[in-house]
């Protein structure tokens, strides 16, 4: 028993005339006569008589009706399941993110692919990107966002983006005034850091030594959010990345330009046991778009 079979039946039920089944089939009559012909041998028993030119269900097929009508609404359902999951109107995503995009930039960019994916369920979790690169190998999510160097895309990731460090000022401070910062210009500065163990602070450090200068190193977090409430609350200036600047919500800081060159690369990293769905390949696809389009151009670096 084939479920065209049962299709074909459940047409000639509804239609009552193998011509209007058949259309509804979008096959030909002959196809359908001999779908209805098959089911009949394989049931054992006959499904239709003719009287006056119309088909009328035996007992029988009345009986059978009942089942097939359930069976293919459940087929239906899967279908439609299919359809929505390959529109991308159905679906799941757990997502591991730094703090740097997990406290604002993810839930904006989140907010900006439910308009259009409005079905779809998503749990957005913080934690320190080395956290995120374990919580995705362990496959305790689908993706993470994590602040990481990734020069090479591969099957296990990709870089997001890169991005220059900007300086934080306390508003006011003497250097609000000038579009471009330089290290000479934080020469004596209290300067709010990350710990040691981040590559941005390593970065950082070893370039100030490069320049010889000198730095006032006195408060430090892993959050670059926290290290824009300490530069508010006036205990230092900072280097921090562009994206914790364009959507830190504190109005006592001010962001300029710093020049030479530092970058902050935010990569995206997937499950080596697990094919990325449709949906999640075009959440990532849509996050990138979504940072280029709001950064100042001169803050991404191609």
């Amino acid at each position: 028993m084939k479920i065209r079979q049962l299709e074909a039946f459940r047409a000639v039920m509804l239609c009552q005339t193998v011509t209007r089944a058949a259309e509804m089939l979008h096959i030909s009559q002959p196809a359908t006569t001999r779908l209805i012909a098959d089911l009949e041998e394989g049931v054992g028993f006959t499904l239709f008589e003719r009287m006056r030119g119309r088909l009328h269900p035996t007992a029988e097929a009345q009986a059978l009706f009942e089942e097939v009508q359930r069976s293919l609404v459940g087929i239906d359902r899967i279908a439609q399941t299919a359809l929505e999951i390959r529109d991308m109107r159905r679906g799941s995503l757990q997502i591991a993110a730094a703090p740097a995009l997990a406290l604002s930039f993810l839930p904006r960019a989140i907010a900006a692919f439910m308009q259009q994916h409005a079905q779809t369920q998503i749990t957005l979790l913080a934690h320190s990107s080395r956290t995120v690169v374990n919580m995705v190998s362990e496959q305790r999510c689908d993706v993470g966002f994590a602040i990481l160097s990734m020069n090479h895309p591969s099957t296990h990731g990709e870089r997001l983006i890169t991005t220059r460090m900007v300086c934080a000022l306390p508003v006011g401070h003497r250097l609000c005034s000038q579009e471009v910062i330089t290290p000479q210009d934080l020469a004596g500065e209290s300067f709010v850091s990350h710990p040691r163990v981040l590559d941005s602070r390593l970065q950082i450090d070893a370039l100030f030594a490069s320049y010889g200068i000198e730095r006032k190193l006195q408060v430090e977090t892993q959050v670059s959010w926290s290290i824009c409430a300490f530069v508010e609350a006036g205990l230092g200036v900072a280097l921090i990345d562009p994206i914790t600047a364009l959507d830190y919500h504190g109005t006592g800081v001010c962001f300029r330009m710093f020049e030479p060159l530092l970058t902050t690369d935010f990569s995206v990293l997937f499950s080596a046991q697990r094919v990325p769905s449709i949906l999640l390949k075009s959440f990532v696809t849509h996050t990138r778009e979504f940072a280029v389009a709001r950064l100042d151009p001169r803050l991404v670096v191609s």
